[in-house]
């Protein structure tokens, strides 16, 4: 049983921040970070019956191809991460009225689909990259308990040797894909690797614009990494939470992003939404 606190809901019974009811959402959902992209990508749905959004939080549910799908953004970083995915987990797992667990629990789909800078120049962009593996240097998943069983702890303890990793940040965190998703994504079309979860948008990705990030080299030595035959790809700010709660809670997710900017190039592409309407519609096809 959840206490109010812990368990929060709105007058209406819908969960807190989501604000959402159980019915409103598919077993299949897409996550992206911008509310403008739920607008942009509800148009490949049909027969849309949700229609709901609180703060950043967007929510869509219709029809593609007879499967119902959820499209819902969740704003910028693992913090958001950490309340979508925490109450989208109750909205099917908890009775929201009497805060018991249900007996039977149910395992989500969940797919990110969203953006990110390469860091290798065969990341190009325009480029697609499945998140085989995020590397969390956002700390989030050291808030939870027992959740070592999830982790690939020999990636996260050499990268951190590799890059000299100072005590002042959060130890990085290494969580895998769900491997059935990953599978689906074997196309040509994608990239496969590891994935750096930052926890800012630039000293966290080594940009300076006033201030020195803590290692000018960062980005060099992330790019030149290599374990087990797999390269760092990109960096992004969600998917090491979206990968650590979702393992925890018996969800399958998976991150691809459209890389529409190149660390090492420079290239950037300012009109990326088509990228992200043809990445999304790949996505939806897919599963």
């Amino acid at each position: 049983m959840q206490s109010k606190t812990e368990l929060i809901t709105n007058r209406d019974g819908s969960i807190f921040h989501l604000n959402l009811h159980p019915e409103d959402i598919a077993d299949k959902i897409i996550i992206v970070g911008d509310p403008g992209r739920v607008d942009m990508l509800s148009p490949l749905l049909r027969d849309i019956r949700v229609r709901k959004e609180n703060r950043e939080f967007k929510t869509v549910t219709g029809l593609f191809e007879n499967n119902e799908v959820t499209i819902i953004s969740s704003g910028i970083g693992t913090d958001n991460i950490d309340i979508l995915i925490n109450e989208l987990d109750a909205l099917v797992n908890i009775d929201l009225k009497t805060g018991a667990l249900k007996e039977e629990p149910v395992s989500l789909t969940l797919i990110r689909v969203g953006t990110s800078g390469g860091l290798r120049s065969d990341v190009p962009a325009g480029s697609f990259v499945v998140t085989e593996t995020a590397v969390g240097f956002d700390g989030l998943l050291h808030f939870y308990s027992e959740y070592d069983w999830i982790l690939d702890t020999v990636l996260s303890d050499i990268l951190a040797e590799y890059l000299e990793w100072p005590d002042t940040l959060s130890y990085p965190y290494a969580v895998k894909a769900n491997e059935e998703l990953t599978g689906l994504f074997s196309s040509e079309k994608y990239i496969k690797g590891i994935t750096i979860s930052a926890p800012g948008f630039y000293g966290p990705q080594g940009r300076k614009l006033r201030i020195d990030p803590f290692d000018s080299e960062v980005n060099k030595k992330l790019a030149e990494f290599q374990l087990r035959g797999k390269v760092i790809c990109n960096y992004e700010m969600e998917s090491s939470a979206l990968y650590g709660l979702s393992s925890l809670l018996g969800h399958k997710a998976l991150t691809i992003c459209a890389v529409i900017g190149n660390r090492v190039t420079g290239e950037f592409i300012t009109d990326y939404k088509p990228l992200i309407k043809d990445l999304a519609c790949n996505v939806l096809k897919t599963i």
